[in-house]
């Protein structure tokens, strides 16, 4: 079978650094205006979350997330969420996240410390994330999709998001509230910091760009899914036609090296196809209910695949990912598995993508 490999760059180092945002930058050019909508989103993510009913105006959905090493033992997550910018009168809409660990130990009060201590009370709630920002309303775009990100240490959290239209600094008389959505999201981050072999997130892509210039902190901010020196911009929707291409991008970490510092890995991509009925054959990946359809040939990383300067000690991350035209799938649902092997160290792992193609 025919691929395209993506340009990635295989030497880049690609540690993603931590999520900054509004709070994290403590922008002194907030204007008063913002401050104030900033106090009335948190008030009303405080007040839902201590039992007030959660308003539903803008249909706000989860759409994904990812997950990604970072630095100073922590995972990258970005996400997407998508509302519904017909029901927003102004242009902006207030987009708030906040990340909130579930493990008990990190909730309990320190060793001596009353949990009725009213100096304790007072303090603000120490969340593992928090961020707001302003996103303007994307016209002819529905459902209009937002994607940030957070920066946690391993663990599962509960991701409080709320999308608010802005408050009117002065409202016409009995004006309506302002629409707002509420929704909580779990979410479970993996920890890529133990020295297992482990992958990212498999992200489908529906183009990758080069960037010519690093990315502001506000740039980036707006753009989780721009890394290093080249930025993705991500399928929602795993339905293609025949006239599309799946394209696939993943890292790999914590790969075993040789003296030089190099790793030997083999990366697989393997289609199988549904159908009923089906039984695996031996030597194929496919599971019952399946039929192998083809296979792209396997990517090795190595020494001798791998730039001269690339180093895993330097930071350098280890890339794979394909592009493969659907023209020649038949109709139907498939499942790509990813099968990647640590020669070195003897390890295999396997990542399923789930796909459908149709003809038109």
């Amino acid at each position: 079978m025919k691929y395209r490999r993506p340009a990635l760059a295989m030497a880049v180092a690609l540690v993603v650094s931590a999520s900054t945002g509004l709070f994290a930058q403590k922008d002194k050019k907030q204007d008063e205006a913002q401050k104030k909508e900033i106090q009335n989103v948190v008030k009303l993510v405080d007040e839902i979350a201590a039992g007030q009913p959660a308003p539903g105006d803008l249909a706000l959905a989860w759409v994904r997330e990812d997950a990604l090493k970072a630095q100073g033992n922590k995972q990258y997550v970005p996400f997407t969420v998508s509302i519904d910018p017909s029901k927003i009168t102004g242009g902006t809409v207030a987009f708030y996240w906040r990340v909130v660990a579930r493990s008990a130990a990190e909730a309990a009060p320190a060793a001596g410390q009353k949990k009725d201590d009213k100096k304790d009370n007072k303090k603000k709630p120490d969340y593992a994330y928090e961020d707001i920002s302003f996103v303007p309303v994307a016209a002819g775009q529905n459902p209009m999709r937002i994607s940030r990100s957070f920066t946690v240490s391993a663990g599962t959290y509960d991701v409080f998001v709320i999308a608010k239209e802005p408050t009117q600094e002065k409202p016409p008389k009995n004006a309506p509230p302002q629409k707002a959505s509420f929704m909580k999201q779990t979410v479970v981050v993996p920890d890529f910091w133990n020295g297992d072999l482990a992958t990212s997130s498999v992200i489908i892509a529906s183009r990758i760009d080069p960037l010519p210039a690093p990315l502001t902190p506000q740039q980036q901010a707006d753009r989780p899914y721009a890394l290093g020196a080249m930025e993705i911009l991500p399928a929602f929707d795993t339905k293609f036609t025949k006239k599309s291409e799946l394209s696939t991008f993943m890292l790999i970490y914590n790969p075993k090296v040789d003296s030089a510092n190099k790793p030997d890995v083999m990366v697989e991509y393997n289609f199988c196809q549904a159908a009923a009925g089906s039984e695996p054959k031996a030597g194929e990946p496919c599971k019952a209910g399946e039929k192998f359809f083809n296979k792209t040939n396997p990517q090795t990383l190595n020494a001798q695949t791998l730039p001269p300067q690339f180093d895993l000690a330097a930071g350098h991350q280890l890339q794979t990912g394909q592009a493969v035209p659907l023209a020649s799938f038949p109709e139907g649902q498939y499942r790509l598995e990813i099968k990647v092997t640590d020669k070195i160290a003897n390890k295999t792992l396997t990542r399923d993508v789930n796909f459908s193609v149709s003809g038109s």
